[in-house]
């Protein structure tokens, strides 16, 4: 993630990745693809880490930018901090094997550590936007 990252940037991340693993754990690959077979799974999964890393603090700055209830949204953050951690030791366990799998991407993508990420990076954009309309 660069220096200039926001919560939407890392939502995004989070999404673009999430799509692409859909697609990478359909393929059935017993091995990573190399050279002009397409985007690499380390890639999207290291950009991914990168932005869970960051998404509590970037989280926290909207919502103090928000001007929103602080109490709902930080309880929330806290929440959102639980998840992202827990995502990221998963995406960084994937990220330790010497080869990745569709099918161990397929189970990443079954987590429930991954899925409650995905529920509240959206639970939590979604309230913010509607904070920032007023």
């Amino acid at each position: 993630m660069s220096a200039d990252a926001t919560f939407k940037t890392c939502v995004e991340t989070v999404e673009r990745t999430y799509e692409f693993m859909l697609a990478y754990a359909a393929q059935g690959r017993d091995k990573e693809g190399v050279g002009g077979d397409g985007p690499s799974i380390r890639g999207y999964l290291t950009d991914l880490s990168g932005a869970l890393g960051r998404i509590d603090a970037e989280a926290r700055d909207d919502i103090s930018a928000a001007g929103a209830d602080a109490g709902a949204f930080t309880a929330y953050a806290d929440v959102l901090k639980d998840d992202a951690a827990r995502a990221k030791a998963a995406v960084d366990l994937v990220l330790a094997m010497p080869v990745i799998t569709s099918l161990l991407i397929d189970n990443l993508n079954a987590t429930i550590h991954l899925r409650a990420l995905l529920t509240s990076v959206f639970v939590l954009d979604e309230a913010l936007d509607i904070a920032k309309r007023g």
